[in-house]
Formats: C-alpha cells, structure tokens, sequence
C-alpha cells in the first residue's frame, strides 16, 4: 500500500472512529397522540433536546390506541422494544413491573420528582418504588356543542342530576338532534358511563370495599345500579345510529362536525376533536361546554369526585439513561407550559397549570384540584385482563346482549380469578 493510500485509509478509519465517538445513543419513543398540532410541539421538544445533548437522537414511533394495547405485551418482550412507553398507570403498571420489564427510577428521580403533583407521581409509584414521569391529568365529563343545546332549548349548566340528564337527552332528541356520539367498537368509551355511575353511587368505599371483595364485590349494589342506569339511557337511544361500529376517532369526529350533541370525553378530547373535524376546526373554544357526570338519586359519592386518568411515561429494562433525561425534559415546566397553553394537557409540573389557554381547560384543572377522590379509569386500575372483561361486559350492556346483573357478575367473576 502507497503511503498516500495509506494516509488516506488512515484518514477514512480516523473519521469512522470520530463518527462512532459522536455516536448517537438512539432513544426509543413510543406514543399514542394523534393530534398533529401537538405531535408538531413534541418534535420540536425533540429537536431542542437534540440540540443540548449531541449524539443523542430521540426517535419517535406511533401506534393508535387499540394497537398499542394489544400489542403491547409482546412489545415488551421484543429485543427492540422501545425505551419510553405510554402508560395510564393502575393495574396495568402493576402487572408490568410484576413481569420484570421495566426500569426502577427511584434513585434517578429523588430530586426531580419534587417538581410534580405528588398524587400524580403516586400513580406510578408501586411499593415504594417509582416505574413512570406522570405527564399529564384528565376527567372524564361531558362535552357538548352549545348552539345544539340552544337549538333544543337545553341549558348545560343547569344539568346536576342524572334526571336531568336523561331529559336533557329527550329534549335534543325531540329536536332531531342526535344527543350523544360514542365510539362504541373500542368499548372503553362505554365504559365511562359504568364506571362513573358507580363512582357517583357509591363513591370511594364503594370501590375499596370491591376491591377487597366485600359486600358482593362488583357484582354488588352498587355495580347492578350502575348497569341499570345505565341501561335506562341506552333504552332512550341517544347514540348515533351503528356507534357500536364507530372507533373513538370517528366517535370525536363526528362530534366535532356538529352531528350530534354531546361526548362523555377525556378533557383532552377538546382539542383532539377539532383534529378530528372533517375542517380541521370542529367545535371552537367558545362554542365548546362541560358538564360534570351527573348525580343520580340516592348516589353516596360526592359531586366533586372524578373519574378520569393520570397519563405518562415508563421506561423499560435497561433502557440508556438519556431516556429518562429525555422524558425530565419532556415534562419541564418550559415544555409544560407551552403544550398547556394550547390546551392540550392538564399539566403535572406545579405551577405550570396558569399556562392554561381556554377556560374549558382552566375549568377542568380547577375540577381535578378540589376532587378529593379521583377515580383512575377501571379498565387500567383493575389490571389488563379484568379491565378488558369490564369493557367486553358494559359493551354488552349497551348493545342489549347482557343484563346489568349478568354484567357485574362477569366482571366480578374475572376479578376473583385475577386475585
């Protein structure tokens, strides 16, 4: 080999080594958000932590909704499974780290935690140890096209009681207006009507004592009565007609293009639904109202309780330390702040909730904050094969198939086989 052949193999091999220096470590990321405005923001994010840590390089991976549940456990077994995961916490968090798949970040985040709502880190706390950055916090309540309620001569803010609410439904309905959209094939937006009812009837120690398997479990009373009213709300029909074919996305969509009234939605949904829209625009912020999920008579929970989720991120086994740097960036109240002000998150860093744009969201933070039990979603807090019974049986429920009896008693009978 010539010396100037030399020289420039040399040379070649000196710029390899450099490259593979400045190597990038690539950090995995696998997200659900479907809302391009915010998935414009969260790239952004990426380019700007790029920027601070060379040799770093955050890749981003989509799977819808549905997808991800379903292929989320043979996910976690993959040897390229992602580094940073979606998580809703609860039972399903639990199973995780039971399997052994993700990363204990106790020590990493002594500090940094601080930062955060603490009942939001709870949520991801399990024995002491913490799994999981909560990113955001939801509720689940109704939205509702204000110049709809107008046209059927309804006033959302006078809506208290499931009474009230049922003929809120018969009213719009008598108006030609289809009250309520519903994305009835993913069958967790069903479950939001069970699960609140029982939440509103018997309140936190209805739950605890299910959980422990006293007085009947969640085939007890409190759990037949929610099926039954909710029941006596799909006899009235108020959803558009073939919801149990419509996916979540389509449910919101048609929401937003002002067909039907109303959608018991996560609060979130207030802006995914105008991405939704056939215009891109669906209902604007000043057309847009809440209520709160109704009282029925005799309901022994209290009207500040909440249903809805704690939302973040988990980090599986031995993923790079820049995974974690990554998701504190995420979740700083810089990046808090700008994604609040467009309304898309509840934000878990303190403080950065004033950021909030629209008095919907303001609303709903204010909601949340004074809730002094606030219910994660059953189908996540009761663990992945009992939550999927739980959104299989109240799908029954609401196509007609099976009684609210038979619904609870599923459900119960999936629980005690899980525990």
């Amino acid at each position: 080999m010539s010396f100037l052949r030399t020289l420039a193999f040399a040379a070649a091999v000196s710029t390899l080594a450099a490259g593979a220096a400045a190597a990038q470590t690539t950090v995995k990321w696998l997200h659900l958000e479907q809302n391009p405005a915010q998935v414009k923001i969260w790239d952004e994010v990426v380019r700007r932590f790029e920027a601070k840590n060379p040799g770093v390089k955050v890749e981003m991976q989509f799977l819808e909704n549905e997808a991800y549940k379903a292929k989320l456990p043979t996910i976690l077994q993959s040897k390229d499974r992602p580094h940073i995961l979606y998580s809703w916490a609860g039972g399903v968090l639990k199973a995780q780290v039971e399997a052994g798949v993700l990363e204990d970040i106790t020590a990493a985040v002594a500090g940094y935690k601080d930062n955060l709502s603490a009942g939001a880190v709870e949520a991801f706390t399990i024995d002491g140890k913490i799994y999981g950055l909560p990113h955001n916090v939801s509720q689940v309540g109704f939205m509702y096209n204000r110049d709809l309620f107008a046209k059927a001569g309804v006033d959302g803010g006078t809506i208290k009681t499931w009474d009230e609410f049922l003929d809120a439904v018969k009213k719009l309905k008598a108006a030609g207006i289809t009250p309520i959209s519903v994305g009835g094939q993913d069958k967790w937006p069903l479950h939001f009507y069970w699960t609140h009812l029982a939440v509103r009837l018997g309140g936190k120690p209805a739950f605890e004592a299910a959980f422990k398997g006293q007085n009947g479990g969640f085939e007890g009373e409190t759990f037949q009565k929610a099926g039954e009213l909710m029941k006596q709300l799909v006899d009235l029909e108020p959803f558009q007609t073939g919801f149990l074919g419509f996916k979540n996305p389509q449910a919101l969509g048609f929401f937003a293009d002002g067909k039907a009234a109303m959608n018991l939605a996560i609060s979130h949904h207030s802006a995914t639904q105008r991405a939704l829209a056939a215009d891109k625009k669906g209902i604007p912020e000043d057309k847009l109202g809440w209520v709160n999920f109704p009282m029925p008579a005799g309901a022994k929970g209290q009207p500040s309780d909440t249903l809805g989720g704690v939302n973040g991120w988990l980090f599986t086994k031995g993923s790079p330390k820049q995974a974690l740097e990554f998701v504190k960036f995420f979740i700083s109240d810089e990046v808090q702040r700008e994604l609040a002000k467009n309304n898309f998150i509840i934000p878990t860093f303190k403080g950065s909730e004033a950021a909030l744009g629209a008095v919907f969201m303001q609303n709903v933070a204010k909601n949340i904050a004074a809730s002094n039990y606030h219910q994660n979603f059953y189908d996540q807090d009761l663990g992945p094969s009992v939550g999927r019974v739980v959104n299989d049986a109240v799908a029954e429920i609401a196509g007609g198939s099976m009684t609210p009896k038979q619904a609870a008693k599923a459900i119960q009978d999936a629980f005690k086989q899980g525990n």
